[in-house]
């Protein structure tokens, strides 16, 4: 089984049907927990680490093989429970980070979320090292977000990145889970680039190598 540590029930049914999608029959535990968020945004998500890894230590014990974190503001800090846990825990955007990494030096990141914009940017260095990198705040993107005016929402983030030059990026990335459908609505020519997808995939294959190594049994191809 692979929990999901989210914070907002929109990403239920996104990572629902993707799982239906790329991986059918795989056991998904959603665990929606607002209130981190909040406090995040509030505090910094330092204030929210303990919170964290007790929800993420309770989905392990209650069976998950792994865990993945779903919001990007907290990545950091639900990876940094891994050790205490036992058991993979991944952030949702790492997987689009290394695919960034991949496509150039120029990358840009638009966020919906202030508090967003960091956790990425940091994130990227992370995986790319000595980048050219810019971020750009979604302008109004959010409010519509907690209106629960989706159409909105994603309008708002696909002019965002549409108004990045084109000729001054390689990638542009989203760095929330939430904006992965606003990439259908753009029309630039950069490569956009969205995190469940990508994300979802390396918690499953993580879930399920953990899962094979405590049966005791050789993983598929090894």
């Amino acid at each position: 089984m692979l929990a999901l540590l989210h914070t907002s029930p929109v990403h239920v049914p996104v990572f629902d049907a993707l799982r239906d999608r790329d991986h059918p029959g795989t056991p998904l535990r959603h665990l929606v927990h607002e209130e981190l968020l909040e406090r995040a945004v509030a505090l910094g998500p330092e204030a929210v680490a303990g919170q964290v890894a007790e929800v993420i230590a309770g989905a392990v014990a209650e069976g998950a093989g792994a865990v993945l974190c779903t919001c990007s503001t907290l990545g950091a800090v639900a990876e940094a429970s891994a050790g205490a846990v036992g058991a993979p825990v991944l952030r949702v955007d790492r997987p689009m980070a290394a695919e960034a990494a991949r496509a150039g030096r120029r990358i840009v990141v638009v966020a919906a979320l202030d508090s967003t914009l960091a956790p990425t940017a940091a994130l990227i260095r992370e995986e790319a090292g000595d980048v050219e990198l810019r971020t750009v705040l979604a302008a109004g993107a959010w409010r519509r977000f907690l209106a629960g005016d989706r159409d909105g929402y994603l309008d708002a983030v696909a002019a965002a990145v549409d108004a990045v030059p084109e000729a001054g990026a390689d990638a542009i990335v989203l760095a929330q889970a939430s904006m992965a459908d606003a990439a259908e609505r753009t029309s630039t020519a950069v490569r956009v680039l969205s995190s469940p997808r990508p994300g979802l995939g390396a918690a499953v294959a993580a879930s399920g190598l953990r899962a094979w190594k405590e049966a005791g049994t050789p993983a598929p191809g090894v």
